[in-house]
């Protein structure tokens, strides 16, 4: 069972997501936050697998609550899932620094939000590569607090390559067109790479690419 944490200050988005999520035969909620203070408290009561955070809430805002949900965790913490009116946020790029697992618009169709709740679970972003696209290339060159690059001295030359595509916003399945192996092979490099990192996620990985500088936003086309 997948257990969910719903942190939004409007009941009414709560109550929607609550109806929709409990439907669901692996899903349940396990409780609700009307704000950012909140949020961090019932994720250490409550252990949720899921947090699906807005950005803007009083008290303490999503970010910053995000932050101290994901700081200091491994692998295997919560995910965070960034709950924004419009798609290109400011906040966005910013949100998936802190330790958020991707972003979704609040008014997302259902089935994509149960898709979304099920993909984090099982470690995957919620970056397609349209969107790391225009995100990434629009926010990494002007995120608000630079952070420390990445070792990549620790990759390989294949896992630096595989990185790269990573940032570029490329699917397992694209990769492994684009460097002729197979799909499985394509994972086991990122998984890799991630782990020699550091990497709580594909999104985390992303974001490293662009703060190594092994990408630039102004290479995507």
């Amino acid at each position: 069972m997948i257990r969910v944490l719903l942190a939004d200050d409007q009941l009414l988005v709560r109550a929607g997501f609550r109806a929709l999520l409990d439907a669901q035969p692996d899903i349940e909620v396990a409780g609700e936050a009307a704000n950012g203070e909140e949020a961090v408290r019932l994720v250490r009561e409550l252990r949720p697998d899921v947090v699906l955070m807005d950005i803007r809430m009083p008290v303490l805002d999503g970010l910053e609550a995000t932050r101290r949900i994901t700081e200091g965790r491994g692998p295997a913490a919560v995910r965070v899932v960034m709950l924004t009116t419009f798609e290109l946020d400011e906040y966005v790029f910013e949100a998936i620094r802190s330790g958020a697992s991707g972003f979704l618009v609040k008014d997302t169709e259902p089935e994509e939000l149960l898709r979304a709740v099920r993909a984090v679970v099982a470690g995957d972003a919620l970056l397609s590569p349209g969107v790391t696209r225009r995100l990434i290339a629009e926010f990494a060159a002007r995120s608000k607090q630079p952070a420390a690059a990445a070792d990549l001295g620790r990759l390989t030359e294949r896992e630096r390559e595989v990185m790269a595509l990573v940032g570029m916003g490329l699917s397992n399945e694209e990769i492994a067109r684009r460097l002729v192996v197979s799909p499985l092979t394509a994972k086991t490099h990122v998984s890799r790479t991630m782990v020699k990192l550091g990497a709580r996620d594909r999104a985390q990985l992303v974001v490293l690419a662009y703060e190594s500088g092994l990408v630039r936003p102004g290479w995507l086309g």
